[in-house]
Parts: structure tokens; C-alpha cells; sequence
């Protein structure tokens, strides 16, 4: 028996319980012996999507490790899932090649060969690695089924339409948006957000909170290897109801929508919110960089810029939100209870970076309250 993901047997009280899901059974055994280990348990190997979603609700387990082609029912396991009981959801082998279709499914984590090679001696570490990391992701039922049954038909919210009908969200009436002010009367221009492990879920609260009128740009920048950014950012455009979009070099940042940073490259802002898409200085670990984005986001726009630090490991961005805060931008980090990782976040609060902490659920309405002059500067 489970509770809550975790196993007090044999393997020690505490342990990761995993469902892992495979083409065959040999497949299945395979994976199995790959994720076993210290503080790892499995608890059913299943071939199917209709076995996928019977042994979640029986076992609860803390995550769902699944390489199963969209032929043979890999996404469907996946909606079955998140539609039944939502549990944090790892994809691996087949799956790797359609990481696009499995995100907007409601998967949290891909391993793919950047991580290991599945013939590598590193493959089972991988495994359990992004298996723990996604087992603290807190997931909500299949997003697919709400906007379904809650979006126009044309699959966006109209400019007066509430997002919160959709996302349980803040709300503002459409009249107040009109202007975008920062909470002293200084004009707000652009909101930056930068994020790492447990961004996608993270990004996908706040962004669905956010009006389809929104009168600034949103500029995110997510820790995430070449190949899987475009299948995030097409994830995340059928969830919120602003526009998102790829950044591209030499376009400008548009209001109300958001520009998600491309993998391999650097984003940075020049003058009227123009793109650049800048080669990353040999050595850096983060690519794309969000201490990048801020730092050129604070010489830009100053005062008239928001920026926001989520989950993550490591540091990245905590030096250039201080920047920003220096140059008097509003600056905000992600609370530690709701990050899955509070490593950006806090390496941020330690530099006296961040001027307001919040929960996840309270970001956006923040974000709100600052284009609006609603004033949450404290």
C-alpha cells in the first residue's frame, strides 16, 4: 500500500512510489530495474493506458515514469491520468520524440538523451533524479478537460472575458487595464519571468491567471534542453488566455502576449523591446540564461520593468533580479513552501533582490496589481 506516494515497507519508511508504464513487459521490467533502488519503489508495471489509470487510482503513487508510443496509447495514458487522479508524470524513450503532444497532455518532465543516453551507465540515475524532482510538482486535473468544457469555441477567451471562469483566477474588470502603471504612477512596460525545474507547472498557474488584455509583454525564459521549449510553448498557449509565442531575433516584445526564450541561445532586450538572440559566453550552465534576460531587462526598461523568479536550482537569476531591483523595478520570487526547488528563488532573497515573496496562486493577481496601479509594492 501507498500513501500520498510514499511506501513504509521493505525498501525503508518514506520511499518513492512509481508506476512505471512500458510498451511490453519486458519493457516494463527493464525500467523497472533502471528506477529501483535506494528510496525508489515500484509498484505496478502496466502496458496500456486503461492499466496505466487503474493502477495510479490503486497504488497513489508519488510518480508515473511512461515509455509508450502515441500509437499504442502513450498520451492517452498520460490524459487518463491527469483526467482521474492528477500525478506528476515522467516520459521517457518513445515518448521522448513527441515530448510536445506529452506536456500538453499534462506531463511535468522528459528524459531524453541530453540528459543520458538510455545506453548510458548515467541512463538510471536520470530516471530516479527526474523522478523525485517531479514527484514535489503539484498537479491539477487534466487541463484539457476544463478548457474544453469552459473556453469558447476558437480555443482563446475573449478581451472581456474573465480568465478566472477558467483557472479559479484573479479577475479585473477589462476598464482597468487600459493603462499599464507601476504602483507609484512610473509606466510599466515589460514582465520578465524566469524559471527552472518545476517551471512548466509553475508557468502555467500564472500565465493562466492572466487577462487577454493584458497591456504589457511577457517575456519567460525557462531552463529547458533544445527540442522541448517549442512543445512548452505550445503547451502553455492552450492553457492561457494570452497569446504565447517563440521570441524572435530582431522582433519586438508585443503586448499582451507571451515570448518564451529558445533553447541554445540567450535572450536579451535592446532598446524598444527588440529581441536579441545573443551566442552564450562559453562556460555558462544555463542555457537559455536568465541572469542574461534580467540584466539587459534592468538597462533597458529600469524602474518600467517587472521581474519574477520561480522554482529552480542553482542561482541563475538572482544576480540580475538584484539589478533589477537596484534600478528600481519591482521584483518578485516565488515563496519556498510553494517552489519545488527553492534554489533561484532564495539565492535571489539572499542578495536582497526580491521585494515581494509570494505563493505561486498569488503571482498573478501581484502582476496584475502592478500594471494596474493597484499598487502591491509594500
Amino acid at each position: 500500500m501507498s500513501m500520498n506516494g510514499q511506501h513504509a515497507g521493505v525498501s525503508g519508511a518514506g520511499a518513492l512510489v512509481v508506476v512505471v508504464v512500458g510498451d511490453s513487459r519486458t519493457r516494463t521490467r527493464t525500467l523497472s530495474g533502471l528506477v529501483t533502488g535506494p528510496g525508489v519503489v515500484v509498484a505496478a508495471e502496466v502496458c496500456s493506458a486503461a492499466a496505466a489509470e487503474a493502477a495510479v487510482v490503486a497504488h497513489e503513487p508519488g510518480a508515473v515514469l511512461i515509455d509508450l508510443d502515441p500509437a499504442a496509447g502513450g498520451i492517452e495514458a498520460i490524459e487518463r491520468i491527469m483526467g482521474t487522479r492528477p500525478t506528476p508524470i515522467v516520459v521517457c524513450g518513445a515518448l521522448v520524440e513527441h515530448s510536445h503532444a506529452a506536456l500538453a497532455a499534462g506531463a511535468v518532465d522528459v528524459v531524453g538523451a541530453l540528459d543520458a543516453l538510455p545506453t548510458s551507465p548515467h541512463y538510471a540515475s536520470a530516471l530516479r533524479r527526474h523522478l523525485r524532482v517531479a514527484s514535489r510538482v503539484r498537479v491539477i486535473t487534466h487541463p484539457r478537460n476544463r478548457l474544453r468544457t469552459n473556453v469558447p469555441l476558437g480555443g482563446r477567451l475573449s478581451a472581456g472575458q474573465s480568465p478566472g471562469a477558467v483557472h479559479g483566477g484573479p479577475t479585473a474588470p477589462p476598464q482597468t487595464l487600459a493603462r499599464a502603471r507601476s504602483a507609484d504612477g512610473r509606466p510599466v512596460r515589460v514582465i520578465v519571468i524566469g524559471a527552472s525545474t518545476g517551471g512548466p507547472p509553475a508557468l502555467a498557474t500564472i500565465l493562466g491567471d492572466l487577462p487577454a488584455d493584458l497591456p504589457v509583454p511577457v517575456l519567460v525564459v525557462q531552463h529547458m534542453a533544445d527540442g522541448f521549449v517549442e512543445g512548452l510553448a505550445s503547451w502553455l498557449d492552450g492553457l492561457s488566455p494570452l497569446p504565447v509565442v517563440m521570441a524572435e531575433h530582431g522582433k519586438r516584445l508585443l503586448p499582451g502576449r507571451v515570448h518564451v526564450a529558445p533553447a541554445k541561445v540567450n535572450t536579451v532586450l535592446r532598446p524598444g523591446l527588440r529581441v536579441e538572440l545573443r551566442t552564450p559566453p562559453a562556460g555558462q550552465f544555463h542555457v537559455p540564461g536568465v541572469d542574461a534576460a534580467f540584466v539587459s531587462t534592468a538597462e533597458v526598461c529600469g524602474c518600467a520593468a517587472v521581474g519574477v523568479l520561480l522554482t529552480g536550482m542553482g542561482r541563475d537569476g538572482a544576480e540580475g533580479l538584484r539589478l533589477l531591483h537596484d534600478a528600481g523595478a519591482l521584483t518578485i520570487g516565488q515563496d519556498e513552501p510553494t517552489s519545488v526547488v527553492w534554489g533561484m528563488p532564495a539565492a535571489a532573497q539572499a542578495l536582497g533582490a526580491v521585494e515581494v515573496e509570494l505563493p505561486l496562486s498569488s503571482i498573478a493577481a501581484a502582476l496584475m496589481s502592478a500594471v494596474c496601479a493597484e499598487g502591491v509594492r509594500t
